[in-house]
């Protein structure tokens, strides 16, 4: 385990106290869906961007242009040796002729058989025999021989310090050559991010939007734009990411991340199951060494060039994902390791993998996770925070349904989707009825007599009614059937599925009782025929 793996547990084990205290602060909020902050994902249809933004993208791709071409983007530019020995010479000599007029300034004393004289340099004990020399010649020739003495002893002064300016220029200059060899990476112009040229002048309208993410994530502040966009090159390279779509995972992995269906604006969706890592025995073989560590998040970010894969890269195209983060199971605050993989994995996702998340969505929040996104807030940017949103577990589909619709929602969370039924529902549109507080309403589903079985699906968010089916034939003289008897249903139910096969033309009635006398019910359903072609 690194240093710095261990540094990042024990903050988390030293903080974990605080979920206590959280849990008893939030039995007082709200249990509806909560938001850090609204996030509305931009345009990337040049057309619609500010000016300010127009400009800081042409400034980008001037600067990524130029360095591209010059071969210089994990380069430093370096200075000849001639300006840099001007630049360090001019600041020292001034500073040396300062220096001389001050010594020069005051005049020499010389104390003969002094016990404290110091020894003397070459140039003291020349200009002290001179002094001696003068004090015996006529005042004119004093004056004289004393401007010699001045001159020469400052000429002495100005070598010296030359030649110490030399020295430092040169080894500041074999510094900089060993720096230069260590940034000497080659790039050629047809350098790639997730398929798309970076070279602006190709002409690949994807470049763009590429450009405009890094920019998004740094304010569209251009240095600082390329500098993200540098390393996350440079960690690219040195990862090997564009290679880890080949790697194999542990299998167990398998249900812990998947993508599965589109959200309401055709992205990708990617559901999160944490509670995979309750298993004891995975999560020592996944988190027992440094190693295995390692391999999680290059399996973290397989996934994520997995959903890249699944994206249009283009003006107007589908350019990010959905993330989707289910917490029911997941293992507390003192599971550290896990949640030191989580930051350093929000970390690496944020920093470069920029704008390719529209939204993070907590589903089925335990109280203690408010503690846990306090530690993790420090590593965030406010960007990043403002697409957090956040549910407890009575408001699962609620919340999903605001991103995604009922027929792409997985079962287990609400929706209509079953693994085993794509090709039964296919087309069929969703409907919706509100049911009133302390009201009751009917879906009438019609069941013309024909050869195939007439199926059903019906959600009641939050439930808590009663609920009973009925087939209700056409002609009047014949006999009510009782398909599913009137009963009470609680708010822990999940979409109810039911079928029924006539020997005659009538109706499914399906009747909804709201026994709240506050609340209004959304009821979903949706309904198809089977056929033997379809089964």
């Amino acid at each position: 385990m690194t240093a710095e793996v261990k540094k990042e547990e024990k903050q988390v084990e030293s903080e974990v106290v605080i979920a206590s205290v959280e849990e008893e602060k939030d039995e007082a909020k709200p249990k509806g869906v909560e938001k850090i902050s609204s996030f509305k994902e931009e345009s990337d249809f040049f057309s619609d961007l500010k000016e300010s933004e127009k400009k800081a993208l042409s400034d980008l791709k001037t600067k990524l242009e130029e360095v591209i071409i010059e071969n210089t983007l994990f380069k430093k530019k370096k200075e000849s040796p001639v300006k840099v020995e001007k630049k360090k010479k001019e600041p020292e000599a001034a500073a040396t002729e300062e220096e001389a007029k001050a010594e020069t300034s005051e005049p020499a004393v010389v104390a003969e058989d002094s016990p404290k004289e110091e020894a003397k340099t070459d140039a003291d004990v020349t200009q002290v025999a001179k002094a001696e020399t003068i004090e015996k010649e006529s005042p004119e020739e004093e004056v004289k021989a004393e401007a010699v003495v001045e001159e020469e002893v400052k000429a002495e002064n100005v070598e010296e310090e030359e030649k110490k300016t030399e020295a430092v220029v040169t080894e500041e200059a074999k510094a900089e050559s060993v720096e230069q060899e260590e940034e000497d990476e080659s790039v050629d112009n047809d350098i790639e991010l997730w398929g798309v040229p970076l070279l602006p002048s190709k002409g690949a309208e994807a470049t763009d939007v590429i450009l405009l993410k890094f920019l998004r994530a740094r304010d569209f502040k251009v240095n600082e734009a390329f500098e993200m966009l540098k390393k996350t090159l440079k960690w690219r390279k040195e990862h090997k990411i564009d290679s880890i779509l080949g790697e194999d995972f542990w299998e167990d992995l398998a249900s812990a991340a998947y993508m599965n269906g589109l959200d309401l604006e055709s992205r990708p969706v990617c559901y999160n199951i944490y509670s995979v890592f309750d298993n004891e025995e995975l999560y020592q073989r996944i988190f027992g060494s440094e190693q295995s560590r390692e391999n999680l998040l290059r399996w973290r970010f397989q996934l994520m060039e997995k959903g890249i894969q699944k994206l249009v890269l283009k003006p107007g195209g589908v350019t990010s994902l959905l993330q989707i983060h289910d917490l029911k199971n997941c293992p507390g605050l003192f599971k550290k390791e896990l949640w030191v993989a989580i930051k350093n994995a929000i970390v690496a996702l944020q920093d470069n993998y920029p704008e390719l998340v529209s939204r993070n969505v907590f589903i089925n929040v335990p109280f203690w996770f408010y503690a846990g996104s306090t530690l993790l807030s420090p590593f965030l940017t406010q960007r990043t925070k403002s697409k957090f949103v956040v549910t407890r577990p009575a408001y699962v589909t609620e919340t999903l349904l605001k991103y995604i619709s009922a027929d792409e929602i997985p079962v287990q969370y609400g929706g209509f989707k079953r693994d085993d039924d794509t090709e039964l529902f296919s087309n069929e549109a969703v409907s919706e009825v509100v049911v009133k507080p302390g009201s009751s309403e009917t879906i009438e589903i019609p069941a013309p007599e024909s050869e195939g079985t007439l199926v059903w699906d019906i959600v009641v968010l939050g439930w808590e009614v009663s609920y009973k089916e009925e087939f209700v034939p056409t002609n009047e003289g014949a006999y009510t059937i009782i398909v599913q008897k009137g009963k009470k249903i609680g708010s822990n139910e999940g979409p109810l599925r039911n079928s029924f096969k006539n020997s005659e033309s009538g109706k499914i009635v399906l009747t909804v009782d709201n026994v709240s006398s506050k609340k209004k019910k959304r009821v979903l359903y949706r309904y198809k025929t089977k056929t033997e072609s379809s089964c």
